[in-house]
């Protein structure tokens, strides 16, 4: 699987740790920036191509997923949550990880690197990464329904 990476300056740290660890288990790390630490970056950008990556590669059939990170990861999930596509998840416990891929087909995790340990950061991406999508009827009626209005602008009954 490929997995797009981007942060802000308060993740660089676990953004190296990750792709690393990551690269060890066999995923294939993209990483989108930051390249050094700049505590004046402007994380958007990063964090927008990143999650614009994981849309073209899983529209191109590559099995793609995202992390973007941050020191709270919200800011970094409302960016990539701004690219057509993407259905970013702020995971702050195994719960909330398994089911952002479980229930709501995910395609991005946002974590915050400065709310858990490099240990727990961890374990929460690689449980994302690895819980597959129900595709319980229900579930993808209600994401079909997020795209239709990502589309029309639209809510639809």
């Amino acid at each position: 699987m490929r997995v797009h990476i981007a942060t802000d300056h308060a993740g660089l740290e676990l953004s190296s740790y990750l792709i690393k660890a990551l690269s060890a288990n066999g995923y294939e790390m993209v990483d989108h920036g930051p390249a050094a630490y700049d505590a004046e970056d402007d994380y958007p950008e990063f964090c927008i191509k990143a999650a614009s990556a994981v849309v073209a590669d899983q529209a191109a059939g590559v099995d793609a997923l995202g992390i973007v990170l941050g020191g709270s990861g919200n800011g970094e999930q409302i960016a990539a949550n701004k690219v057509k596509g993407v259905r970013a998840a702020l995971a702050w416990n195994l719960d909330t990880a398994k089911l952002a891929r479980e229930h709501n087909d995910a395609n991005v995790v946002a974590v915050g690197g400065r709310q858990h340990t490099v240990k727990e950061a961890t374990e929460l991406i690689e449980a994302f990464l690895a819980e597959p999508f129900s595709n319980a009827e229900r579930h993808e009626r209600r994401i079909g329904k997020i795209a239709a209005f990502e589309t029309t602008g639209e809510v639809a009954d």
